[in-house]
Order: structure tokens, then sequence, then C-alpha cells
């Protein structure tokens, strides 16, 4: 994303939270947040993320209120904004707030050892905030069984074993993809 596109995008968050806050009086919308816009690179179509207080249902009306008021907000932003072009509105549901809250709320019950209802959870130790740890098994491939393996004359994975000569340093500069603008090797 270019920064053009950046500035425009907190532009039309913080204009369309201001109209929306202000000068919209549609009382199916509510408590609604606009918390991000993202534009399309040609500005040509914006979607307008936001968060609305309330259950499933209170949350659908928001929306379709605020569907409704994009037409409306568009030209407010019209008249205020001096942009070319204003992007097509479309409204999007931000659930990021509800997700996180149900995160912690998890991390919380896990913490305590019991769910919402009071119930204990399976295997959780007591007195313990956290998992106990396991020794961890060990399995072929790992680096001491590696090292086992080549020192009993065993070949290991990788290119020496193989017969490949091992790489040692780094490339000179200038050399490989990133030669040049023009990618030609003779302008050194």
């Amino acid at each position: 994303m270019s920064q053009r596109t950046e500035r425009v995008d907190e532009l039309l968050r913080q204009e369309i939270g201001r109209i929306l806050a202000k000068e919209v009086q549609d009382p199916h919308i509510g408590f609604a947040t606009v918390t991000d816009v993202e534009t399309t690179p040609d500005l040509r179509h914006a979607r307008v993320w936001v968060s609305v207080i309330g259950d499933e249902a209170r949350r659908a009306e928001a929306l379709a209120g605020l569907e409704r008021a994009m037409g409306y907000v568009r030209h407010e932003l019209g008249a205020r904004l001096r942009l070319r072009r204003i992007p097509a509105l479309h409204v999007a549901l931000d659930d990021s707030l509800e997700r996180g809250t149900r995160v912690l709320r998890i991390l919380d019950e896990l913490e305590q050892g019991h769910d919402e209802a009071g119930a204990a959870l399976v295997d959780a130790p007591h007195g313990e905030s956290l998992p106990t740890p396991v020794p961890r098994l060990r399995r072929e491939g790992d680096a001491e069984a590696v090292e086992d393996a080549a020192s009993a004359g065993e070949p290991t994975a990788g290119p020496a074993a193989a017969g490949a000569p091992a790489r040692r340093g780094r490339r000179r500069e200038g050399r490989g993809r990133d030669a040049g603008a023009t990618g030609r090797r003779g302008d050194r």
C-alpha cells in the first residue's frame, strides 16, 4: 500500500466518523465506531470497517442503517475533501474486538481452572496457571542424532552427505540477482 493510499484511508476514517457521529440522525445506527477504512489502489472503492455494540440483531440493524447512510456520507465527503474521486463506500462489520474479548475470556478461564459456569476444566492441575511442560521425545533428524550418526561414520542428510562441497562465507557484493538496476554483470 502506498503512502498516499494510507493517508487517504486515515483521512476518510476520521471524516466518516465525524459525519456519522454529528450529522447522521438514524436511530437504527446506534453506537457505531469506524475502526478502519481500506481503499483500492485506484480509489474507486473503499471498505469502511465498523464496530457495533450489541447482539446479532442489533448489529444487522446498524449495518443496514449504515448502508443507507453511505450515500449521504459520500456526498458530504465530496463537499469537505479535496479529492479528485470520492470512493464508493461499502460497510463491513469489524468483529476483532469481540474475538479479542473472547480470547481474553478463554485465557482467564484456563488460568482459573474453570469455565464461566464454574465447571472444572479437564486435567487442570491445582495451583498452576500454565500447563506442565512435558519432555520432548527424541526423533530421527534431531541435532544430537545427527552428531551421533556422524561419529559412527554414517552418512547424514544434507549437501555434504551427497558429495557436494559446502559453501563457505558470503557472496561477494554485486554478484547474483541483485547485481544492479540493469542486471548486467559488465556494468560494475
